[in-house]
């Protein structure tokens, strides 16, 4: 499908994480990758959308040049989704990207690690569906792609490891919210897939990370551009590799 670049939309969605030093270090570097996103779809003409929960922190942001509009999103607020999606009006939406993300707590051992894993359900896994939902129509007067950043962590198949319950299950029920959500908007002519960034060279990633960011989402970028039909509802690497359920 040829983008038109007047009627394009990216949806760009801060990660939400708790108060904890480890976790506002994570929240930096995600937040910079996420800015990359916006600034390579802006440079190449495209109207960006970029909400961030404080404006406060939307510094990176509002120092890129080219069409991008700045909104304030909390989206573990659900009604503040739908209230969001009322502001987009019956605009299309050429692409939307969902990739707010919490870690949650590394462990299981108390009641207040148990809130904080529905935490991550809320921010991970429930948030993204509604706001897609919100959107569909948006999306389908675009024949548009709906897209949610995932990590390879919430493979079931992959997992070798172990450890890190509250992420990796948040991550694999999006992944199962998003299949299905491909098939159910698949008679609209929307392409809907998860896309794993890849294990990128940030803060969160580290410096053994082989992955730059502007590659990461260069990668994703063309991918995203390429899914087909056939595609919708696949788990694919930043590259377009298959990653097993």
């Amino acid at each position: 499908m040829e983008r038109d670049p007047n009627a394009g939309r990216f949806r760009y969605r801060p990660v939400r994480s708790r108060s904890r030093h480890a976790h506002r270090n994570r929240h930096r570097s995600q937040s910079r990758y996420r800015a990359r996103i916006a600034r390579q779809y802006a440079a190449d003409g495209w109207n960006v959308v970029a909400t961030v929960r404080d404006l406060g922190n939307a510094d990176e942001l509002e120092a890129l040049s080219g069409a991008i509009e700045i909104r304030t999103l909390d989206v573990a607020d659900f009604g503040a989704i739908a209230a969001f999606s009322q502001t987009i009006g019956e605009r299309a939406v050429n692409v939307l990207i969902a990739n707010a993300g919490t870690w949650g707590p590394e462990r299981i051992e108390s009641p207040d690690e148990g809130e904080a894993w529905i935490e991550a359900f809320r921010v991970n896994s429930i948030a993204p569906v509604l706001l897609a939902t919100a959107l569909l129509d948006n999306v389908a007067a675009a024949r548009g792609r709906l897209i949610a950043l995932t990590s390879r962590m919430g493979s079931i198949a992959d997992n070798g490891s172990g450890g890190s319950i509250p992420y990796r299950s948040s991550k694999a029920a999006l992944n199962a919210a998003w299949k299905s959500l491909a098939i159910d908007s698949a008679r609209r002519q929307v392409v809907a897939a998860v896309l794993h960034p890849g294990w990128v060279k940030t803060r969160m990633g580290g410096t053994a990370a082989p992955l730059p960011p502007a590659d990461s989402v260069a990668g994703m970028r063309r991918l995203i551009a390429d899914l087909s039909p056939r595609q919708s509802g696949g788990f694919f690497d930043h590259d377009g590799t298959p990653i097993p359920w």
